[in-house]
């Protein structure tokens, strides 16, 4: 006999990620598919607020049957506030990676420990990506 694997109401997943840190875009999820960011570093300090732009990463963590599986990538946040794919300059690189592993630290935990499931790689996330998280 199998069992279903039993995920928390929606409601409370919204809560509780959004308690991770300050990166889950609530208007971009949905039951079963959250999108998170980070604006991690910012391009030009010297404009004004309105006109900064950051680099940074976006998280898409996705329901499985038993679990998630989780994708990232990285790039710059524009004026427009849209993510435009790209590599990061050497400059932001530790910046940005050290938010990334940082929220994933507070991720990994909750859904596994706390949520009793599992949580995986996309396999499209690249060995260097995997290799920059652990």
């Amino acid at each position: 006999m199998t069992t279903a694997t039993l995920f928390p109401p929606h409601g409370r997943l919204m809560t509780k990620l959004t308690a991770l840190g300050p990166y889950l875009r609530e208007k971009k999820s949905q039951e079963g598919y959250f999108f998170f960011d980070c604006l991690a570093s910012c391009v030009n300090a010297d404009k004004e607020p309105e006109e900064r732009e950051f680099w940074g990463w976006w998280l898409v963590l996705t329901a499985t049957d038993n679990g998630f599986e989780y994708s990232y990538d990285f790039g710059r946040y524009d004026l427009s506030g849209e993510w435009n794919e790209g590599k990061l300059p050497a400059k932001h690189k530790d910046a940005v990676m050290k938010t990334l592993v940082d929220f994933h630290e507070k991720l990994t935990p909750f859904i596994v420990d706390e949520c009793q499931l599992t949580l995986s790689a996309s396999s499209n996330l690249t060995q260097t990506q995997l290799t920059e998280l652990a």
